[in-house]
């Protein structure tokens, strides 16, 4: 992936995003790309990253990119709260698809290994 195309991504990652929280302004999009990029590492890390090529398979692209917008929204819907309501900054989908795709990367793992 060329830094280009990667750049394309993000930009095309960070409107899904705004889509997602239904924001036309642009004066967030740092913080917005702060917690995309969060996201990111906290996925990763949950799954495993010892593999770049895992996070390019196409039966993986779609799980992560829902993932990421779901983290990233509630990261920014919860970074202040002014209830009394605890919040959890990971959701139950982020949860679900993680566990998704930790089944898909050991399978990954041992395919490029056997």
């Amino acid at each position: 992936m060329t830094e280009e195309s990667s750049k394309d991504g993000q930009k095309e990652l960070l409107k899904q995003l705004k889509l997602s929280l239904r924001l036309d302004m642009d004066e967030d999009d740092d913080l917005l790309q702060l917690y995309l990029d969060t996201a990111t590492a906290y996925i990763q890390g949950a799954v495993g990253d010892e593999t770049s090529k895992f996070w390019q398979l196409e039966s993986v692209k779609a799980l992560f990119r829902t993932a990421l917008i779901a983290q990233a929204t509630g990261y920014y819907t919860a970074r202040t709260s002014l209830s009394n309501i605890p919040m959890s900054p990971v959701n139950m989908s982020v949860n679900s698809i993680v566990g998704q795709l930790r089944g898909r990367y050991a399978t990954y793992l041992e395919r490029m290994e056997g």
